[in-house]
C-alpha cells in the first residue's frame, strides 16, 4: 500500500512584504535568513552541507530536487548548514541504487524547515530585480503579520560575522605525518573536499579554528597556509585579516578560496562589498587572464572584492574575471607567494576545470622550500 502523507501548508514571506504560499516539507517549524538561489541542477546534498551557506534560506532553482536521494559520503560538513529550503517540486522517492535514504528523511533528521510548490522561477526573477533580502518560511505559523514581526528581528547579512559558528572547535590533523609538505588550514567553514584535494596531493594538514593566533599555527612548522571558504561578511573579521597579514609578512605560500580570497584582498587594502544577489551555482564562466582560457566554475558568494581598488594597487593584480559581470574572481600578490580565487576549484559539486589551482599551489610550495 502506498504511504499516506498529510501535506501541511507553509508560507514564505520576503522582507519587502511579498508572500508565497506553498506546502511543508522536512521539519515542521519556522526558519529565517538571507534569501539566496542556486542554479545547479545536481549536488543538492553537497550544497546543503556547505558551511558557506550558514544563515541563508536557499532556493534550488532546478524544477525537481530529491530524485536521487542522499548518501552519507556526499556531504561537505557534519550537518546541514542552510537555514531553510525553498523548492518547486520535491521527489519523495529516489532512484539511485547507492543512495542511503530519501531527501525527506535527510532534511527531517537535520531539523531543516522546507517549503515546496513555490513558483521558484518567479521568486528568482524577483530577487534578480530587487536584490538579496531576508525572508522567513513557516509551516507552524500561517499568520503573515506574526511572521512579519519575527522577520523584522533577523539581522542583515551585511556586517554579520558567522565563521565562529561553523569552524572546528579543536585543531585536527589529516594525512601522513611523514609527508614532505605541511599545510596549516585556517578553517573559516572549510569544505571536506577542499581538505581532500590538499591531502590527496600528499600534504599533511593541521586544521585550525578560525581565530587561532598566527604564533600558534607556526608551532606546526607549516610550509604553507590555506585560507578556507566561510559564511557571512568578511569585513568584520579583523582577527582573520591580521593573521593573513602575518602570513604575508613571513612570505609563507598562501592559497585562499572564496572567503579566503576576500580576506587576502582585505589584508592588502582592497575593500569588499555586498553584491546585488550573489553568485551560486555550477556553471559560472570565469576567464583566466594568464592563459586566456575559460573555466566553468562552482560558486557560492554574496560578497566580492573591489575591482577599482585593485586597479589602483601596486601590490595586487587580477588573475581571473567573471565573464557574466566582470567581477573579480582571482588575485595574486605581486611580491609575495600568495594567490586566491573567489570560486570553488574543489568543485563538489561541479566541473573540474579549476582543479589545476591546487597543482599551482603545490608548485609554489616546492619552489619556496628550495
Amino acid at each position: 500500500m502506498p504511504q499516506t502523507r498529510t501535506i501541511q501548508p507553509a508560507i514564505l514571506l520576503l522582507d519587502d512584504g511579498t508572500v508565497f504560499q506553498g506546502k511543508a516539507f522536512g521539519k515542521i517549524g519556522t526558519a529565517a535568513g538571507e534569501l539566496a538561489f542556486n542554479t545547479g541542477m545536481t549536488g543538492y546534498q553537497e550544497v546543503f552541507t556547505d558551511p558557506s551557506y550558514k544563515g541563508q534560506v536557499l532556493i534550488m532553482n532546478n524544477c525537481y530536487i530529491g530524485n536521487y536521494g542522499t548518501r552519507k559520503e556526499d556531504v561537505e560538513s557534519s550537518s546541514v548548514k542552510i537555514s531553510g529550503l525553498i523548492a518547486k517540486n520535491i521527489a519523495y522517492n529516489y532512484s539511485r541504487k547507492m543512495a542511503d535514504e530519501s531527501l525527506e528523511k535527510f532534511l527531517t533528521d537535520n531539523n531543516l524547515v522546507a517549503i515546496y510548490d513555490v513558483d521558484t522561477r518567479a521568486l528568482v526573477s524577483h530577487i534578480r530585480s530587487k536584490g538579496a533580502m531576508n525572508c522567513i518560511i513557516s509551516s507552524e505559523i500561517l499568520d503573515v503579520e506574526q511572521l512579519k514581526a519575527q522577520l523584522a528581528k533577523v539581522p542583515s547579512m551585511e556586517g554579520l560575522a558567522l565563521c565562529q559558528e561553523v569552524t572546528t572547535a579543536e585543531p585536527y590533523y589529516i594525512g601522513d605525518p611523514e609527508a614532505e609538505i605541511r599545510i596549516a588550514v585556517m578553517d573559516n567553514g572549510v569544505k571536506r573536499n577542499m581538505l581532500k584535494c590538499l591531502s590527496d596531493k600528499g600534504a599533511y594538514l593541521k586544521v585550525f579554528p578560525t581565530d587561532t593566533k598566527f604564533e600558534v599555527c607556526e608551532e606546526f612548522k607549516p610550509h604553507a597556509y590555506f585560507i578556507s571558504n566561510g559564511p557571512g561578511d568578511p569585513a568584520p573579521l579583523k582577527y582573520a585579516v591580521d593573521t593573513v597579514k602575518q602570513i604575508l609578512a613571513v612570505e609563507r605560500p598562501m592559497f585562499g578560496i572564496c572567503l579566503g580570497h576576500q580576506l587576502l584582498a582585505l589584508a592588502n587594502g582592497i575593500p569588499t562589498y555586498k553584491m546585488h544577489h550573489g553568485h551560486r551555482g555550477l556553471n559560472h564562466p570565469v576567464k583566466n587572464l594568464k592563459t586566456g582560457l575559460c573555466e566553468i566554475t562552482t560558486q557560492n558568494h554574496g560578497f566580492a572584492v573591489d575591482a577599482a581598488a585593485i586597479a589602483a594597487s601596486e601590490q595586487v593584480e587580477v588573475t581571473h574575471i567573471n565573464l557574466n559581470d566582470n567581477t573579480v574572481e582571482g588575485i595574486r600578490i605581486k611580491n609575495k607567494p600568495a594567490f586566491s580565487v573567489q570560486y570553488h576549484p574543489e568543485s563538489t559539486p561541479g566541473p573540474f576545470d579549476s582543479r589545476y589551482l591546487f597543482d599551482d599551489f603545490f608548485e609554489m610550495i616546492r619552489a619556496n622550500k628550495k
